[in-house]
């Protein structure tokens, strides 16, 4: 009895259990299409952003003599050789206070106004566009107190105590460029003085000038020029330098590199990653045998791919430069793979590196940020018709499932429970049948047995 209820409860919702299981198959495998559909798309432009950013896409500086300058590409895209001839680098003014006794010595109380311009012949030429500091000192500041209350005041000019075999002294430290010299006036609040050993000026105190404000002087193509830092961006459309060394009478040079083979290799792998998207794409729509034929969110995947090399990339492009990434070579076939147009890509290099450098940026345009665009377009989870909403339909639809058979299971166990109980109670009956039926027997085999 115990095993024909099994039986039965089995039966009984047999058929309904197979249909789900076949169901939660099919949606567990429409979950990894979609999933590894979208893990592509993103991935690949991820991969293209990274490449743009980091690789040598673009028309990059380059400097023959290292140690003059580091160069890097500035915000236009440069073109063509320069010579560079470096005769001073920027320097900021390093003062020294006179010896003090330790870091923690008492200055006194007061102010210390800072006052900026050129230093020349021992007297500054005051520049009075550049507003005097005044540092208000407190009482019984020490020399570390001091180097707070200036570097509080964010004067431009920075402090720090070293302390030298002499004793401790005060360093100023301005910025770059023979502009930003400065000179020191100390206020004294009486009975607190000290704060006059801080003072300075060129001609009171030349030694205590450890290093001169500087700017720096360097020739470009033979024009003398001068800046106050050592940093210069966008010294010539797509040139920014860093000078970090002198090289007077020995001019180095700097070419901007060509970056046309980098391009075509780059826009071949870009191709061949398109086509391994293309291919799972192709398997899982396919109307016989794909597990996405009628997915909403693979059809506009399709779509998307179908309208990559056509879209415009560089709405702001000028006649003559690229605008689109079939001006790259990406070309698209009838059935929906790519193919690179070489020729087509060496005459848009030939005729606008410029333009091609433009697209290959990690901008709001572009062939990253036509690919971006395409990814977040197909992957929005919100969007019922992209692979986000597919993905977050097809999750509903296991949740729902797995509820369903939760549900059947549940059902047919109390089914097998009902059953059990019932024919536990048939099978007492038939026990109790039998054994009056056996007593009976006995009986009636008791009265016909021969008498004596």
């Amino acid at each position: 009895m115990a095993a024909l209820a099994e039986s039965l409860a089995t039966a009984q919702f047999a058929t309904r259990i197979d249909r789900l299981t076949a169901q939660a198959e099919t949606v567990d495998r429409q979950i990894s299409a979609v999933a590894s559909l979208r893990g592509q798309i993103t991935q690949l432009a991820s991969a293209v952003g990274e490449r743009v950013r980091t690789g040598d896409l673009a028309v990059q500086p380059q400097i023959a003599n290292s140690a003059v300058a580091t160069v890097s590409k500035g915000i236009a895209t440069g073109s063509g050789s320069y010579t560079l001839e470096v005769s001073e680098l920027a320097a900021a003014q390093v003062l020294s206070s006179p010896a003090i006794a330790t870091p923690t010595t008492v200055m006194g109380a007061g102010s210390l106004t800072l006052r900026f311009g050129t230093i020349a012949a021992g007297v500054l030429n005051e520049d009075l566009t550049h507003a005097p500091i005044t540092v208000t000192i407190a009482s019984g500041s020490t020399l570390n107190d001091v180097a707070a209350a200036i570097n509080g005041a964010r004067a431009g000019v920075t402090a720090y105590v070293l302390n030298g075999t002499d004793g401790a002294h005060l360093m100023f430290k301005g910025s770059t460029g023979a502009a930003n010299a400065f000179t020191i006036e100390a206020t004294e609040t009486p009975g607190e003085e000290g704060l006059a050993a801080l003072a300075w000026t060129p001609a009171a105190a030349p030694a205590q000038l450890l290093t001169p404000a500087a700017s720096a002087v360097f020739k470009l193509d033979g024009l003398e020029m001068t800046s106050q830092s050592n940093t210069i961006n966008d010294v010539v459309p797509g040139l920014n330098l860093t000078l970090t060394g002198r090289n007077p009478a020995t001019p180095t040079t700097i070419r901007f590199s060509n970056p046309s083979t980098a391009v075509t290799t780059f826009m071949n792998d870009l191709t061949g990653a398109l086509n391994e998207l293309v291919a799972e794409l192709n398997k899982d729509v396919d109307p016989l045998t794909g597990d996405l034929a009628r997915d909403s969110g693979a059809r506009a995947l399709r779509r998307g791919l179908s309208q990559l090399a056509g879209n415009i990339a560089m709405p702001s492009a000028t006649v003559g430069e690229p605008r689109t990434l079939a001006d790259l070579g990406l070309a698209t076939n009838r059935d929906g793979t790519f193919r690179l147009d070489t020729t087509r890509l060496a005459a848009t290099l030939q005729s606008s590196p410029t333009g091609v450098a433009a697209m290959l940026t990690n901008g709001i345009h572009g062939v990253y940020a036509s690919l971006d665009r395409l990814s977040r377009a197909v992957t929005v989870a919100t969007d019922p018709g992209t692979l986000g909403g597919s993905l977050a339909r097809l999750n509903a639809q296991k949740a729902k499932l797995a509820s369903d058979q939760l549900g059947l299971t549940e059902a047919q166990d109390k089914l097998r429970s009902q059953l059990i109980t019932r024919f536990a109670r048939t099978d007492s009956r038939v026990g109790a049948s039998r054994a009056t039926l056996s007593f009976l027997q006995n009986q009636i085999d008791a009265w016909n047995a021969p008498r004596n």
